[in-house]
């Protein structure tokens, strides 16, 4: 992909990730304008008439007769071009000549937000395509429609697809692309450990900045780490990771989320993870996990606290993080219920005591567990063959 199309995508979803902002509920009124004028210039500098409608459908902006006609006008005329173009190459030119003028009417389509008939033209496209580099650069342009309007179905299909095209042959730069891809995937759909292990493979050949620039990238790839590593693996993949060392001080809050939970200054840990909350609330990739994410961030570093001790007092806690008794009472309580934390709260005497989990005790439970299980349908099986 050249440089200007990585651009153009780039821009698409950045006018993807404000119209997921026009929406929020915690974006300020004044900060809305300001993104409605953003989005209403983008749209129109690039004649998205199919877009404009579904963003009128959906309430975001309001319908201007004038301006829509305008842009329908200016579409019919472009995809008119690219057909005599097509026409033209079918009859004169070669393979290739046609499989370019096929291309453009693809990126055409893509560029007006015309969902359904890009990922037809895209099929076109590939019908006409011999090279395995280049069905697979076609499956990114399906990747980055699927991302543009967050169709998890199309983006796992379209996963699927390049990792069977990589079985017929495929270069290590695509390879490298992919992962950064699927592991955008996995933390969209909250499958935080793949994603992470995704990410920190594609820590020193990135190139995808069609999809966000490295700083974001690093972002997500720390963000992903701290709920998917044990302390060991952070320190090295993570913590000590000289790509990492490079970008984390252009993400406010980052670096000191990181390295306070790994030197166990637990009140800094609360202070930084205050400040990257709104971010994280505000992202169109992690928004829908916040509440998950918040729960997890929270149970790693309250097991990594408690693992220091067999019974300490509740008040000790709460001075190490900075908060109440009361609060750190509150949160444990609902942890330990939850079976996230192993401790149990002796309220009486004010402390906390450990109780970790047997390995090999938890392994004989869940293989008497299975075997229950199994036994039962055997049983369920045999009564429907009886029958």
């Amino acid at each position: 992909m050249d440089g200007q199309e990585g651009n153009q995508h780039s821009q698409l979803l950045i006018l993807a990730h404000n119209v997921f902002l026009l929406k929020h509920p915690d974006v300020p009124d004044i900060e809305k304008v300001r993104l409605k004028d953003e989005v209403l210039n983008s749209v129109k500098s690039n004649d998205m008439a199919p877009y404009y409608e579904a963003l009128v459908a959906d309430k975001v902006v309001e319908l201007d007769q004038s301006v829509l006609d305008s842009m329908r006008a200016k579409n019919e005329d472009e995809i008119k071009k690219l057909d005599e173009k097509i026409a033209d190459a079918e009859e004169n030119l070669g393979e290739s000549e046609v499989r370019e003028a096929h291309l453009a009417k693809s990126l055409c389509y893509i560029g007006i937000g015309e969902k359904e008939k890009a990922l037809e033209q895209l099929k076109v496209t590939e019908s006409k395509t011999v090279a395995v580099g280049q069905k697979m650069d076609l499956v990114f342009y399906t990747l980055q429609i699927g991302f543009f309007y967050m169709d998890f179905d199309l983006i796992s299909k379209s996963i699927d697809k390049v990792k069977n095209l990589f079985e017929e042959g495929g270069d290590w730069e695509r390879k490298n692309r992919l992962k950064v891809y699927e592991g955008l995937y996995c933390m969209s759909t909250r499958n935080f450990k793949k994603a992470a292990n995704l990410f920190l493979d594609s820590i020193s050949t990135f190139t995808t900045y069609e999809l966000f620039p490295y700083d974001t990238f690093i972002f997500y790839t720390v963000l992903t780490s701290i709920i998917s590593l044990d302390r060991v693996s952070l320190k090295q993949k993570v913590v000590d990771a000289p790509e990492i060392l490079t970008v984390i001080g252009k993400v406010p809050y980052l670096s000191e989320f990181l390295n306070s939970l790994y030197d166990c200054q637990y009140k800094s840990f609360f202070l930084a993870f205050a400040g990257l909350i709104e971010r994280i609330k505000l992202d169109r990739y992690l928004h829908p996990h916040f509440r998950f994410y918040m729960r997890e961030v929270r149970t790693v570093v309250y097991s990594q606290f408690l693992e220091s001790y067999k019974s300490v007092t509740i008040e000790a806690m709460a001075k190490a993080f900075g908060v109440t008794v009361e609060f750190i009472d509150l949160e444990l309580s609902r942890f330990i219920a939850a079976g996230k934390l192993h401790c149990k709260i002796d309220k009486v005497a004010g402390v906390l005591e450990t109780n970790r989990p047997d390995a090999k005790n938890a392994l004989y439970q869940a293989t008497i567990k299975q075997g229950d299980f199994l036994l039962n349908r055997i049983q369920k099986l045999s009564r429907i063959i009886d029958l």
